[in-house]
């Protein structure tokens, strides 16, 4: 499998309780090195107003999402209308023309504690098992591997410093669209460093 759907999430915060405020996603094709920026998607979903949500808010989320959260409220579909979204898109014609009669593989960062939770949570199980393929491809869990393997530095399994190592960018920008581009490029990347460290891909003998 080289074809892969970049996601990625923003919400209220990581407890159980917090809200989607903002979800990206973009095919991203690994035989051909490519991210299909041009397909890349992201959207809003509405929220209560940052001062009914303060209360519950972290830290972090309060210095960092309050703009995105004033925004999520003001601009954002509401969450009823995100699996009509969803479902449009991964329908559209160039996106089924890219992964044809698969369903997508999730790509992206740490997907099981956050992004596929807070997906199942809003869209349910069945549009889930549905729409998307069971396997996903979590980019801090192969940085981690590779770390062990000897062929990353050490403590570089996290988003922030794959994008220093691969000289991306020095921090992330915390925008859904922005973070499923990342992974992406993170994604190629590594593919990249496995050849020049001289692992050769699998060829089938004759």
């Amino acid at each position: 499998m080289s074809k892969y759907l970049s996601l990625d999430t923003e919400a209220t915060g990581l407890e159980e309780h917090c809200l989607l405020i903002q979800v990206a996603v973009v095919p991203v094709d690994g035989a051909k090195n490519l991210i299909l920026s041009e397909l890349g998607k992201e959207v809003l979903i509405q929220c209560p107003s940052f001062e009914i949500l303060k209360p519950t808010l972290s830290e972090w989320v309060i210095t960092h999402n309050e703009t995105l959260i004033r925004k999520a409220h003001s601009e954002g579909i509401s969450p009823q209308a995100f699996a009509h979204w969803l479902s449009e898109y991964l329908n559209s014609e160039k996106v089924k023309a890219f992964f044809g009669n698969e369903r997508p593989l999730l790509l992206g960062k740490s997907l099981s504690a956050l992004d596929i939770p807070l997906l199942t949570k809003n869209l349910g199980k069945a549009f889930m098992d549905k729409h998307f393929h069971h396997h996903t491809l979590d980019i801090t869990c192969v940085g981690r591997f590779l770390v062990d393997a000897g062929i990353l530095p050490p403590e570089h399994s996290s988003t922030s410093q794959l994008l220093k190592f691969f000289n991306l960018r020095t921090e992330s920008n915390h925008t859904a669209l922005s973070d499923a581009l990342d992974m992406g490029q993170i994604y190629l990347n590594l593919v990249k460093l496995m050849a020049e460290k001289g692992i050769k891909p699998f060829t089938k003998e004759v």
